[in-house]
């Protein structure tokens, strides 16, 4: 059986300040002709990924882009053929995008209550609108016990009001030493009621188990809960509506986070932290070169504040997730 041709592409995620991204109808003479897509095309042997993009956004729709930063690269299998699509995120451009190929372009809110109503859409285009929603932080509790409850909401509060908008409810300190699950369960209502009221979502790790999960927005896994899924061949209990997230740590957590088709993972420790003092932090180079395996957006955690947020962005990630100092 002949090979299926592979093809590199680099595809500009152009994302207005309103959140809007620009999406184009494929030309009447290319494959899938009238489907709409992202911008961009091949990647020549000779060139960089954001080169290619340059090149690609001024030939396709007129813009000289001037802000590029990598962000997911996505395997997709066509019936003929396979795409490794580098999908960066474009922030800034010259020029007014305008169609240069007889294609259409519009602009969609990827937040519209609405669902598309242009046309068909490429199949590999679908998750990029999705992981447009996630913000660029995830913010994890540490409760501990029942008397760090009221200091917990005091400090969530602060945080949505600053702007957080997603949200890990992970507490294996009072899991193990208070009895009283009861506490914990109003613990975690008490959180998903003020997430609720500043329309963030909450997440139940997968310490808890999965009897809570009606309550939340969806799992974080832990990466042994994921690879005891994965053996176990049992997709993550979740709804249509709610988010999966998982623990990284290694390639291997990326093949695991694919198998069960995350949405988003978490990879660290990036950079030396006290609640890892005896482990080795990742580094940034190692940070890249993980989350170019992970197929799906990545948050960087470990010594992760607003001021690594860029840096972080910068080598790969959607975005910094973190305890103490996310705010």
């Amino acid at each position: 059986m002949a090979t299926k041709p592979y093809v590199r592409v680099a595809v500009g995620v152009m994302v207005q300040p309103t959140g809007a991204v620009l999406l184009g109808s494929r030309p009447a003479d290319k494959p899938w002709a009238h489907w709409w897509e992202l911008p961009g095309g091949k990647i020549e042997p000779s060139e960089s990924v954001h080169d290619a993009l340059v090149r690609e956004l001024h030939e396709e729709i007129a813009i000289q882009a001037t802000e590029i930063r990598p962000w997911v690269r996505y395997i997709h299998h066509y019936p003929r053929s396979t795409v490794e699509l580098h999908f960066c995120l474009v922030t800034k451009w010259e020029g007014t995008p305008s169609p240069q190929e007889n294609q259409q372009l519009a602009w969609y809110d990827p937040f519209a209550p609405t669902p598309l109503t242009i046309g068909p859409i490429l199949p590999a285009t679908f998750p990029v609108l999705k992981w447009l929603t996630l913000p660029n932080r995830y913010l994890i509790s540490h409760i501990g016990s029942p008397s760090g409850l009221q200091p917990w909401l005091a400090q969530l509060e602060q945080a949505l009001e600053n702007g957080v908008k997603l949200v890990q409810f992970r507490e294996p300190e009072w899991e193990q030493h208070s009895p009283q699950s009861i506490d914990l369960l109003d613990a975690l209502e008490q959180t998903m009621a003020l997430c609720q009221r500043y329309q963030a979502r909450c997440l139940l790790n997968s310490v808890h188990g999965l009897d809570w999960l009606h309550y939340t927005d969806g799992l974080h896994l832990r990466s042994q809960d994921a690879q005891r899924l994965v053996a176990q061949q049992i997709a993550a209990p979740v709804r249509a509506d709610q988010l999966v997230a998982m623990s990284t740590h290694s390639a291997a957590d990326m093949q695991l986070a694919q198998q069960l088709n995350t949405d988003f993972v978490v990879l660290g420790h990036v950079l030396p932290t006290p609640s890892h003092p005896d482990q080795a932090a990742l580094g940034w180079n190692t940070f890249t070169q993980l989350a170019t395996l992970a197929g799906r957006p990545v948050y960087a955690i470990g010594g992760q504040n607003p001021t690594t947020l860029a840096i972080a962005q910068q080598h790969g990630a959607h975005g910094i997730a973190g305890i103490r100092q996310l705010v």
